[in-house]
Protein backbone atom coordinates (compact mmCIF):
# COMPACT_ATOMS: atom_id res chain seq x y z
CA UNK A 1 0.00 0.00 0.00
CA UNK A 2 0.98 3.31 -0.81
CA UNK A 3 0.90 6.58 1.95
CA UNK A 4 -1.74 7.95 -0.11
CA UNK A 5 -4.28 4.60 0.84
CA UNK A 6 -7.44 6.02 2.42
CA UNK A 7 -9.46 4.40 5.43
CA UNK A 8 -12.99 3.97 5.13
CA UNK A 9 -15.54 2.10 7.58
CA UNK A 10 -17.27 0.65 4.53
CA UNK A 11 -16.11 -0.46 0.97
CA UNK A 12 -18.73 -1.80 -1.75
CA UNK A 13 -16.47 -3.68 -3.97
CA UNK A 14 -18.71 -3.05 -7.00
CA UNK A 15 -18.32 0.33 -6.86
CA UNK A 16 -14.24 -0.27 -7.34
CA UNK A 17 -12.51 0.25 -10.17
CA UNK A 18 -10.76 -2.41 -11.40
CA UNK A 19 -6.89 -2.74 -9.97
CA UNK A 20 -7.97 -1.02 -6.82
CA UNK A 21 -6.27 -2.43 -3.54
CA UNK A 22 -7.79 -3.12 -0.28
CA UNK A 23 -5.81 -3.25 2.77
CA UNK A 24 -7.75 -5.30 5.21
CA UNK A 25 -6.72 -5.90 8.74
CA UNK A 26 -8.65 -8.59 10.75
CA UNK A 27 -7.93 -9.60 14.59
CA UNK A 28 -5.73 -12.96 13.03
CA UNK A 29 -4.64 -11.73 10.10
CA UNK A 30 -3.68 -9.13 7.22
CA UNK A 31 -5.08 -9.52 4.01
CA UNK A 32 -4.29 -7.93 0.67
CA UNK A 33 -7.14 -7.94 -2.18
CA UNK A 34 -6.95 -6.51 -5.75
CA UNK A 35 -10.26 -5.68 -7.66
CA UNK A 36 -11.25 -7.25 -10.54
CA UNK A 37 -14.14 -6.14 -11.34
CA UNK A 38 -17.59 -6.59 -9.87
CA UNK A 39 -17.42 -8.58 -6.41
CA UNK A 40 -14.06 -11.17 -8.32
CA UNK A 41 -11.21 -10.13 -6.66
CA UNK A 42 -7.42 -11.99 -5.93
CA UNK A 43 -6.80 -12.14 -1.98
CA UNK A 44 -4.25 -12.83 -0.26
CA UNK A 45 -3.28 -12.99 3.42
CA UNK A 46 -4.43 -16.51 5.15
CA UNK A 47 -1.23 -18.27 5.85
CA UNK A 48 -3.70 -21.56 4.87
CA UNK A 49 -5.79 -20.44 2.26
CA UNK A 50 -4.31 -17.90 0.35
CA UNK A 51 -0.61 -17.38 1.43
CA UNK A 52 -0.25 -16.29 -2.31
CA UNK A 53 -3.37 -14.43 -4.23
CA UNK A 54 -5.61 -16.34 -4.99
CA UNK A 55 -8.83 -15.43 -7.49
CA UNK A 56 -12.15 -15.02 -5.10
CA UNK A 57 -15.33 -13.85 -4.85
CA UNK A 58 -16.71 -11.09 -2.19
CA UNK A 59 -19.91 -12.15 -0.39
CA UNK A 60 -19.94 -9.40 1.64
CA UNK A 61 -19.39 -8.67 5.50
CA UNK A 62 -21.29 -10.89 7.86
CA UNK A 63 -21.86 -10.03 11.91
CA UNK A 64 -22.87 -12.32 14.55
CA UNK A 65 -26.20 -12.89 13.78
CA UNK A 66 -25.57 -14.05 10.25
CA UNK A 67 -26.75 -10.76 8.99
CA UNK A 68 -24.79 -10.47 5.47
CA UNK A 69 -23.99 -6.63 3.76
CA UNK A 70 -23.84 -8.11 -0.07
CA UNK A 71 -20.70 -6.87 -1.63
CA UNK A 72 -19.55 -4.83 1.08
CA UNK A 73 -16.36 -4.89 3.12
CA UNK A 74 -17.19 -3.01 6.40
CA UNK A 75 -14.95 -2.38 9.72
CA UNK A 76 -16.37 -4.43 12.84
CA UNK A 77 -17.56 -7.26 10.83
CA UNK A 78 -16.13 -10.49 9.39
CA UNK A 79 -15.30 -10.71 5.45
CA UNK A 80 -17.01 -13.28 3.98
CA UNK A 81 -15.69 -15.11 0.59
CA UNK A 82 -15.26 -17.74 -1.31
CA UNK A 83 -12.23 -19.54 -2.64
CA UNK A 84 -12.19 -21.57 -6.39
CA UNK A 85 -15.40 -21.23 -6.46
CA UNK A 86 -16.56 -23.74 -3.89
CA UNK A 87 -14.76 -22.92 -0.48
CA UNK A 88 -16.20 -19.85 1.65
CA UNK A 89 -14.29 -18.93 4.38
CA UNK A 90 -14.92 -15.83 6.86
CA UNK A 91 -12.74 -13.74 8.74
CA UNK A 92 -11.83 -12.84 11.88
CA UNK A 93 -13.65 -9.33 12.99
CA UNK A 94 -12.08 -6.58 10.58
CA UNK A 95 -10.25 -4.15 12.26
CA UNK A 96 -9.01 -1.33 9.59
CA UNK A 97 -9.96 -0.81 5.84
CA UNK A 98 -7.68 0.92 3.41
CA UNK A 99 -8.04 1.50 0.01
CA UNK A 100 -5.59 2.54 -2.68
CA UNK A 101 -7.41 3.23 -6.01
CA UNK A 102 -5.47 3.53 -9.42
Amino acid sequence: MTTSAEVFDAVDLNTMSPGSLIDVETRNHHYQIECLGGNTMRISGHPDYCPAPVLAELQGSIDREGSVDLGQIKRGKHLLFILGGHLPLTTSKIQSVHVDQP
